[in-house]
């Protein structure tokens, strides 16, 4: 079961990467266009984020998670630059 969609903004390209590899469950990349882009291959990674990087960042991209834990990694990652930063 997926849980909700989440919205990424300005998210470094390098570390948004390797939080992806510490995931253990299925991560979509979803566009405007209505793609849904499973982000567990590298193949995928790269060609799902060679369209929304602008200045090596994320512009803006829909993230959505199998896994409650893997979502509240990207979360963090998302709201304060640090998949570890604890509350």
């Amino acid at each position: 079961m997926m849980t909700s969609v989440m919205s990424l903004h300005n998210i470094d390209v390098s570390e948004f990467l390797s939080v992806l590899d510490t995931c253990e469950g299925n991560v979509y990349l979803v566009t405007h266009e209505g793609d849904k882009i499973n982000l567990r291959s590298k193949l995928s990674q790269l060609l799902g984020l060679t369209q929304l990087i602008k200045g090596g960042k994320i512009t803006e991209a829909f993230i959505l998670c199998d896994s409650p834990a893997d979502e509240s990694k990207l979360f963090r990652l998302n709201m304060f630059g640090d998949a570890e930063h604890t509350a």
